[in-house]
């Protein structure tokens, strides 16, 4: 059976399962340098995605959609394109120059006894001169599902809990019920929608904006994580988060603001730094998180130790880092694409399961769009570059190199295919990356490190190949690699392996050869507010380094840049 999952609003993607194996999952993002975050806005471009991988509109069996919708204005004007319905939503696009309302699935469950994983059976689907009926899905049973069938647990036909934390929803508990194939809703933990965290920076610091809820928000949060380190926890806020979070606001939306500013009336004159008091309310946020989900847990009779986290806050490595440190679960996995880059996958992951009672995708996390390897232009000169030469290069010279191998990897976080490498050895590199990459000096870069070697590095040193978790770097290896290291002595620390990704390891080890060191700087290749790079000609526009690779081909800037 061919399945095709349908992500048309913001982190669009078209998604390909086949029999149960994930062909491909493209998103928009990923195309031609478009901007982060880019939709589906005209269903041409879903058939061009499949007739370039061979695949014809019609052996589609099952055409997939993510549901999407809000519960007040303020959500909404997130997604304009979005009417809100009786049962179901209408969401605008077109197909070509012709404008076609498609209906889709809610947002979220409305009462616990909901079947998350119910199918809205639709027609209307206009692609070209076709016409196609197909599913829609709760956008919440997108990020459930995309979880758990892409999960250790599934593929060992376990039960696991998954806790579903967006933006616009509450941090929701499921558990999946491998013996009966079905979804316990266990409702929300507690009462803040994921979105609190980027409303409630946007009145402090660097984040601070005119007006109320920004709809260009979606970076926010990333930037946040990483500024904290900058600030202490004030124990003594934790009373005032307390206090405004037991009053009952109309609108979860409304809620965020109103949080905010009620906390700013509360410390007014105080001279609290903004540092600080975006720190004590992640802080705030995180003891919450684990409190409330510890009762949660434990009130369940199953004494399941498997937890699968999904949604745009399980983009937050601190809290995922402490619910993985609290002893509360014997393992915790989060997918490479727990946010709505998930979510084309994670449709045809609903489809799937309920039409083929299959439960464990077979999948990669390099399923992208494949590298275009074209020229770069005038002023750069080529020669073969086998991985042993690249280690060497990146030795001798400590300059940062883009790195394009491959298909591109899911999600958010380059992890070895599209990535800009470059040695850790010094303090300055964290610098120069961030300077290229137009980004702000507390930013941290991440290191890519081989798997069976970072535990003598890092603590705990355990295999995390998709970039999701924090680790304290051990004090030994501190001198040695201060590139990768964040303020707070921690590194967001990717593993891999020959079987993750046999090109990246080699090169790692290639590097420890020569420098005896076995990890990387890796940060995304890509243009500022875009995706990653398609091309080569891509990486030699954005100009920023001396040196691209791809496919053991070596492009040299002619004149060369300082660092």
């Amino acid at each position: 059976m061919i399945i095709c999952g349908l992500k048309m609003t913001h982190d669009g993607a078209v998604a390909l399962i086949e029999n149960g194996k994930l062909m491909f999952s493209i998103e928009m993002e990923k195309l031609n340098n478009n901007p982060r975050f880019t939709s589906i806005e005209d269903t041409s471009s879903i058939w061009e995605i499949l007739s370039q991988r061979g695949y014809d509109l019609s052996s589609v069996d099952i055409y997939a959609l993510d549901g999407w919708g809000g519960t007040d204005q303020d959500a909404l004007a997130i997604q304009p394109r979005l009417q809100i319905g009786d049962g179901h939503n209408i969401l605008s696009a077109r197909n070509h120059c012709k404008s076609i309302q498609l209906k889709i699935a809610p947002y979220r469950e409305k009462t616990l006894k909901h079947d998350i994983t119910e199918a809205w059976t639709l027609a209307g689907l206009e692609i070209g001169d076709k016409n196609f009926e197909y599913s829609s899905f709760l956008h919440a049973a997108s990020h459930v599902m995309g979880a758990y069938c892409t999960s250790p647990f599934s593929k060992r036909a376990e039960s696991s809990f998954i806790l579903v934390w967006d933006g616009g929803m509450y941090p929701r508990l499921y558990y999946f019920d491998v013996r009966t194939r079905k979804i316990e809703n266990l409702g929300p933990i507690f009462l803040l929608i994921g979105n609190i965290y980027t409303i409630f920076s946007q009145y402090f610091g660097p984040f601070k904006v005119a007006g109320n809820f920004a709809k260009d928000n979606l970076s926010v949060a990333g930037k946040v994580m990483a500024y904290i380190a900058l600030g202490e926890v004030r124990k003594e806020l934790f009373k005032h988060f307390d206090e405004i979070y037991t009053r009952d606001y109309d609108t979860p939306m409304g809620f965020a603001n109103l949080f905010a500013n009620e906390f700013k009336k509360k410390i007014k004159g105080n001279g609290c730094p903004d540092e600080d008091i975006l720190h004590s309310f992640h802080a705030y946020l995180e003891e919450l998180l684990i409190k409330k989900l510890e009762k949660k847990v434990n009130r369940h009779p199953r004494g399941c130790r498997n937890l699968c986290l999904a949604g745009g806050c399980a983009l937050n490595i601190k809290w995922n880092s402490a619910i993985r440190g609290s002893s509360l679960f014997d393992e915790v996995y989060v997918p490479p694409f727990p946010n709505d880059s998930g979510s084309a996958l994670g449709a045809a992951c609903c489809a799937m399961v309920t039409k083929t009672g299959t439960i464990s995708l077979d999948w990669k996390v390099y399923s992208g769009p494949e590298i275009i390897k074209n020229c770069p232009g005038s002023g750069w000169k080529s020669r073969c570059c086998n991985l042993n030469e690249l280690a060497a290069l990146l030795h001798l010279t400590n300059e940062p190199v883009v790195f394009l191998n491959g298909r591109a990897e899911l999600g958010p976080r380059a992890l070895g295919n599209r990535s800009i490498i470059a040695p850790a050895v010094s303090h300055r590199m964290k610098d120069i990356l961030n300077k290229i990459k137009k980004r702000e000096d507390y930013r941290p870069v991440s290191p890519i490190c081989l798997e069976h070697r970072a535990k003598d590095l890092f603590e705990p040193g355990i295999r995390d190949p998709y970039m999701l978790f924090d680790h304290k770097v051990k004090e030994n290896w501190r001198a040695k690699i201060p590139a990768i290291i964040h303020l707070d002595g921690t590194a967001r620390l990717q593993t891999t392996s020959q079987e993750d990704n046999p090109v990246a390891a080699e090169l790692l080890r290639e590097y420890e050869k020569l420098s005896g060191i076995p990890l990387l700087c890796n940060t995304s290749a890509n243009f500022k507010g875009c995706g990653f790079f398609p091309d080569v000609l891509s990486a030699a526009k954005w100009n920023q380094v001396n040196y691209v690779w791809c496919d053991n081909t070596l492009y040299e800037k002619e004149d060369k840049i300082t660092f």
